[in-house]
């Protein structure tokens, strides 16, 4: 990398960084989707049950008897704070892919030039 100019070295290290971050934008995106699943799947299961069926909840390190409605109450409370955040995280990640793309076109630029043969 010594024959690359400082400029391309700064938008190689740029490109790197915004591929991390979007790593680790997708990772949380996939959390934030299984767990929102798990909360529909939930909401599924006891939609069903009787009014009066026994229901726990876990709250911090104890798990408490709740009624029914109050359970799915907060599930779907769960769900929307959820789905919420893998709306910001969708915009985080189409943000990021574009400057991606633009420093990836940036920098194959700026190689093509420096390499391409010079007219006589």
């Amino acid at each position: 990398m010594n024959n690359i100019s400082p400029k391309v070295q700064n938008q190689v290290a740029m490109l790197q960084q915004v591929q991390q971050q979007l790593q680790t934008i997708l990772s949380q995106k996939a959390q934030y989707e299984m767990a929102a699943r798990e909360a529909k799947r939930a909401q599924e299961e006891i939609k069903d049950l009787a009014e009066d069926a026994p229901m726990y909840m876990s709250v911090g390190s104890v798990i408490v008897q709740k009624k029914k409605d109050v359970v799915y109450s907060k599930l779907s409370e769960k769900v929307e704070t959820l789905e919420l955040r893998i709306k910001s995280l969708e915009k985080q990640e189409k943000m990021l892919q574009g400057k991606f793309e633009q420093l990836q076109v940036q920098i194959k630029a700026a190689l093509e030039g420096k390499n391409a043969p010079k007219a006589a």
